[in-house]
């Protein structure tokens, strides 16, 4: 059997994904999450997890979900003009935008300068709070496996290059003992191996598929150097959607590529639904439309809870 990690996306977006989340850890049903470091419920939502822990089975692995898309900079507008939007901090980089970043070579080295700024204020952030969690575990007999720092990002924003150079220098300068990076490496064969199911995937979704496996390769050399667990990732041509019917239609393939290439199964799912009344400034109108408030978010959580099953 590969070694499966089923992850959820995206604590302390708000406070009601953060509770759905927190529902999945109480019944141990994810191995790990990613906590947002820069939305104004950040505190609310880690003391929400400082006060489960005595109830969890065991406490999930933390990463840090880097967002440079939403939220507020934690370095400082001043700090980072290129990332920010107005004197009130708000994260304002698209996806593309920061794509641009890194090939436009008049602004390139500046971005990079200003991304580390904002890359190590979020990691110090989750960083503390994740200290707080597992001490607490240890007090309370829960058990922790978290060893290291752990980093993965919002949209997969690591991935691009000048994120990946800033965060990797920051890795380098703070010395932090890293015990994984999300690659963002998915095998497009076994879906497409699964002909019935191609209408079912969003077009768009193998674009970033195919973009983030170009980058990869540079992900797996990093990992490689640095004696960590090499890894595929599912979720990218699922996002949005990650329902167990076509779990189980694909698990087989999929599992069975991992276990052969000796590399960890990360199951990507966002269990957690956003309120209606949660939506803010901080987060955009459009993407809370199209995935923070659909229903969809429930389908994967519904997931989540069937997958011990399957693995």
């Amino acid at each position: 059997m590969p070694n499966v990690d089923i992850h959820a996306d995206d604590y302390a977006l708000t406070v009601n994904t953060s509770k759905d989340m927190l529902s999945c850890m109480k019944k141990g049903q994810l191995d790990s999450i990613s906590i947002v470091p820069n939305m104004s419920c950040f505190d609310e939502c880690m003391e929400l997890l400082y006060a489960s822990i005595p109830s969890l089975p065991f406490l999930p692995k933390m990463s840090v979900h880097l967002d440079f898309v939403e939220g507020r900079s934690l370095a400082g507008a001043e700090q980072t003009p290129l990332l920010t939007e107005g004197e009130n901090g708000l994260m304002g980089l698209s996806w593309g935008g920061v794509f641009l970043l890194s090939y436009l070579p008049w602004k390139r080295r500046v971005a990079k300068e200003q991304l580390k700024r904002e890359i190590r204020a979020q990691i110090e952030t989750v960083q503390k709070a994740v200290k707080h969690a597992v001490e607490l575990a240890k007090e309370h007999g829960i058990a922790c496996a978290q060893r290291g720092v752990r980093v993965d990002s919002h949209q997969h924003a690591h991935m691009i290059p000048v994120v990946w150079e800033a965060l990797t220098e920051v890795i380098a300068e703070e010395r932090y003992e890293v015990e994984y990076i999300r690659n963002s490496k998915e095998m497009m064969a076994a879906f497409l191996l699964e002909v019935s199911l191609w209408k079912t995937y969003r077009p768009i979704n193998f674009v970033k598929n195919r973009l983030l496996s170009v980058y990869s390769y540079r992900a797996d050399r990093y990992t490689k150097a640095h004696q960590m667990k090499q890894m595929y990732l599912w979720g990218l041509i699922m996002s949005g959607r990650m329902d167990y019917d076509r779990i189980v239609r694909l698990y087989p393939r999929l599992a069975k590529k991992a276990e052969q290439d000796g590399r960890t199964l990360e199951i990507l799912f966002h269990p957690g639904l956003t309120l209606s009344e949660e939506v803010s400034e901080e987060i955009g109108e459009e993407a809370a439309a199209d995935f923070y408030l659909r229903d969809d978010r429930h389908v994967e959580m519904e997931a989540v809870g069937r997958m011990r099953t399957l693995t």
